[in-house]
């Protein structure tokens, strides 16, 4: 079932540890398939150089294991929760590289600093709400995916225009159209979030915000009808 997604999750998992953005298995790709209302994970704990496109595990909107002799992720709770909740996610990408997690233990959002931040993210990659005891103790992984939807719908942000977030105390989950649009958005988080980091230590004062008719400008020439970046257009 699924065997051409199953292998495109599998390379999409396969490029964190590439990326560096993965340390021992601590990460996971998922993608679904919007037509038979099933998503591809990984499964829970199974090292990366262990992993073979068959492992991966078919799970429905509801987290239910569809198809798969291994456990799936343990966050799928968390991706089965956003994929209802934003019908336009077509991957997601959870894991614990250094530089956003840095941010998402300081409970701090990544600033859109720059121009390299602006051609990705319209805007602060923001914190969710650091989870209560009692989310926490409950269904931890369904409530992580609640607190990332309420970060957004209160600050009115839109998922495919700031495609990523930092859950407090944790680490970041982005998304995409698809896994390896939600890994290369998981790239460009970590090295933002790097620059950032940097950027605030050499120079605390500075205003860690570009322009907004320079966001507009960078996010723009990318993203939407009038993009001209790159070779799709002539």
């Amino acid at each position: 079932m699924l065997e051409e997604l199953k292998q495109k999750v599998y390379e999409a998992n396969m490029a964190l540890p590439a990326n560096n953005l993965v340390t021992l298995t601590w990460g996971n790709v998922s993608q679904v398939d919007r037509e038979k209302g099933l998503f591809v994970i990984k499964p829970s704990g199974v090292a990366y150089e262990l992993l073979k496109p068959a492992d991966m595990v078919v799970v429905d909107l509801d987290g239910n294991v569809v198809e798969g002799e291994l456990n799936p992720s343990s966050d799928t709770p968390t991706h089965a929760f956003l994929y209802r909740h934003w019908p336009e996610l077509g991957g997601i990408v959870h894991t614990h590289s250094k530089w956003a997690v840095a941010f998402a233990q300081a409970g701090i959002p990544v600033p859109a600093a720059g121009t390299t931040h602006a051609d990705t993210f319209y805007g602060d990659v923001p914190v969710a709400d650091r989870l209560t005891k009692d989310e926490v103790n409950g269904e931890y992984e369904l409530n992580t995916g609640h607190s990332i939807a309420r970060v957004f719908d209160r600050q009115h942000i839109d998922p495919m225009a700031v495609p990523g977030v930092l859950t407090n105390d944790h680490g970041p989950f982005t998304w995409g159209k698809d896994a390896m649009d939600a890994v290369h958005n998981a790239i460009v988080l970590d090295v933002v979030s790097e620059m950032d980091f940097h950027t605030m230590q050499l120079n605390p004062s500075q205003d860690l915000h570009v322009p907004q008719y320079l966001l507009d400008r960078h996010y723009f020439r990318k993203h939407g009808e009038n993009a001209y970046y790159g070779q799709g257009k002539h």
